[in-house]
């Protein structure tokens, strides 16, 4: 799962965006409305975490200008702006959500994985495909009720391709969608996870579930 952090208070930026990475998530952070804008457009985020008071553009008209381009991207504002008609002039204008500071990070990790919920039109935090279980609360991979072990970056692009199975995802979207911009790495880096995914979830276990589809990328499905 990959999230922006727009926030200008930069200590409260860097807490924010360590406490998110602890949990598991990509990262990325920036500090004013245009460039949350600008970062936005590039890449494809799971949710947004989005200051309202920013400068050189607030995060109202950052909201304003991604519903107007038809972006659905879950977003919550993190704000100091607590009266009720700040809260439903927020949720009017576009955003999913609205968290006032100070928070407790508990609250704005459950108020996430909500979001991403809603957005997925799965309200179930454990997603399933046949015999595989994927539970993204706790973190649990299960094939045949047998739990599996993966690395970060294994769960996550699983996670990925769960949530849209039946999908063809392309190795670009797969590597925007799970690295964020800080990542170098190689350009066959994601062939080297889905190998070690193989391994792990298809290897040993019927039907095989992650495909490749020649030219495109790779879909998790149960083949007809």
């Amino acid at each position: 799962m990959r999230i922006l952090v727009a926030e200008d208070e930069k200590d409260l930026n860097r807490v924010i965006v360590k406490e998110l990475i602890k949990n598991h998530y990509s990262v990325d952070a920036c500090y004013d409305g245009q460039e949350a804008l600008d970062y936005i457009r590039c890449a494809e985020y799971d949710a947004i975490i989005l200051d309202i008071m920013m400068p050189i553009m607030s995060g109202t008209e950052v909201v304003h200008a991604l519903r107007k381009e038809k972006n659905p991207v879950p977003i919550l504002f993190l704000t100091a702006k607590d009266s009720i008609e700040d809260r439903v002039a927020g949720l009017d204008i576009g955003a999913d959500d609205y968290l006032v500071k100070p928070f407790a990070f508990d609250e704005l990790l459950a108020r996430i994985r909500a979001m991403i919920r809603r957005n997925s039109g799965n309200p179930d935090h454990c997603l399933t495909e046949a015999n595989l279980k994927v539970d993204c609360n706790t973190r649990c991979v299960y094939r045949d009720n047998i739990e599996i072990e993966l690395s970060n970056k294994e769960f996550a692009i699983l996670e990925y391709l769960i949530r849209n199975k039946g999908i063809v995802l392309s190795r670009e979207r797969i590597e925007q969608h799970v690295w964020n911009y800080d990542y170098e790495g190689g350009s066959n880096v994601v062939d080297v996870y889905i190998r070690y995914l193989r391994k792990k979830i298809d290897d040993a276990y019927e039907p095989k579930l992650i495909h490749t589809i020649r030219g495109s990328g790779y879909v998790l499905k149960v083949k007809d």
